[in-house]
């Protein structure tokens, strides 16, 4: 699964490598991103992309209470062509969730050590993701979850799973403003290459989602 990651690169480090043509509004980079805050994602409205906030947890538009998600932070890339909450937005509402690195916690004798995971060759790239719009009468909010998929070779030594981080041209193709059968994106997924990630331990101060600053990427010495 995914549950925590970063984002501290600047601004127009961020626009630069995504294409971004206009300022990002309230972005300010944060060293511990948990679920049910906002996360920077980007889609493309058809004309242009467009970054902004969403929150980190679908809510489908169907939902009848926004709780459903903090049980929607992340979605199987393998099956959510099949399922309700997720079929209609693989077809249409493809995003990418923007990190510079994210974390994972592997299980030990001394119990859970938490480590900064990043890919060896970048330091900006995307989770593949999906995203919603829910609303009432009084309220209206932009909802995402982030893909999953098994671990790979090294990722498997430290959790069963992990997120979909998108190449660059898989990320171009992700987001671009056409409709694709749910399966059609499910078999894009399947087939994106995971490149080479990096990881090193760092402290049980990221455990709290209250903390934030450097101190959550120290490594552990």
């Amino acid at each position: 699964m995914c549950g925590r990651y970063t984002l501290f690169s600047q601004e127009a480090q961020i626009a630069e490598e995504f294409g971004i043509a206009h300022s990002i509004e309230d972005y300010q980079p944060r060293y511990n991103i948990a679920p049910g805050q906002k996360v920077l994602a980007v889609i493309h409205n058809g004309k242009e992309k467009k970054a902004g906030f969403m929150y980190w947890g679908l809510v489908p538009s169907w939902a009848k209470d926004p709780k459903i998600g903090y049980k929607m932070i992340n979605a199987r890339s393998e099956t959510a062509h099949e399922k309700p909450s997720f079929k209609h937005l693989m077809a249409k509402k493809r995003c990418l969730i923007i990190a510079d690195s994210f974390y994972e916690w592997k299980k030990t004798e001394n119990g859970k050590q938490p480590l900064r995971i990043y890919p060896e060759n970048r330091e900006l790239f995307a989770f593949a993701g999906l995203w919603d719009q829910w609303k009432t009468d009084e309220e209206e909010r932009f909802t995402c979850t982030i893909l999953t998929q098994e671990a790979d070779r090294f990722m498997a030594d430290i959790h069963h799973r992990m997120p979909v981080i998108l190449s660059k041209q898989a990320q171009e193709k992700w987001i671009e403003p056409f409709k694709w059968t749910p399966e059609e994106a499910h078999d894009f997924v399947q087939e994106i290459d995971v490149e080479e990630l990096k990881a090193y331990e760092v402290s049980d101060y990221v455990n709290a989602a209250q903390h934030e600053g450097d101190e959550c990427i120290k490594p552990l010495v």
